[in-house]
């Protein structure tokens, strides 16, 4: 199954379309990817990669706020989460382990994301930054293998759709940002 999704940001400083895909699915498990050119450069993207707080919605997370959610963007750094609790006792949930970063050019980690976490499943979740145009292109792509007892195929479509939605909200913030250096 191949979807094309055009994504649209009022007052975005570079309009550029996202491209959002399952490229692959079986039994075995799917691929997804994402894509979204960004008007800033590649320190500004890689830095806010270890703020998700800032541009991941917080629907999407365990606790419900993206303020309890980090990501330290180097080998072995934890993509976690807080989860406060009654009485001031804090429990937490580990989304990802980094396994590979490179500054301002790729960050790769390793983790069941959502409800792939209770599946008997690996995931490997990558951001691939490059030159492009007057910013960058960014792409991300996760890759999924092992068992899920929901299927593959019918939850493909739904973590492509998170997913694409995680990477609209980091393009918002890196051009806000890029845009309030600038002056723009």
């Amino acid at each position: 199954m191949r979807k094309i999704v055009a994504l649209g940001w009022a007052g975005a400083a570079m309009a550029a379309p996202a491209h959002s895909a399952v490229t692959a699915s079986s039994d075995a498990g799917f691929a997804v990817e994402n894509s979204v050119q960004v008007a800033a450069d590649a320190a500004t993207v890689y830095r806010l990669l270890g703020q998700p707080g800032r541009w991941w919605n917080g629907a999407h997370s365990y606790s419900g706020s993206a303020a309890n959610l980090r990501l330290e963007p180097v080998a072995g750094g934890c993509f976690c989460e807080a989860l406060p609790g009654e009485e001031g006792r804090v429990g937490s949930v580990e989304h990802a382990r980094v396994i590979h970063a490179a500054p301002d050019r790729q960050l790769r980690l390793s983790g069941a994301l959502g409800p792939l976490q209770a599946e008997a499943v690996t995931g490997t979740l990558t951001f691939d930054i490059a030159p492009s145009g007057k910013g960058v292109r960014v792409v991300m792509s996760y890759v999924v293998g092992g068992y899920i007892r929901m299927g593959a195929a019918r939850i493909a479509p739904v973590v492509d759709k998170v997913l694409a939605e995680q990477l609209a909200g980091l393009k918002r913030v890196a051009e806000q940002d890029a845009a309030g250096r600038t002056g723009l």
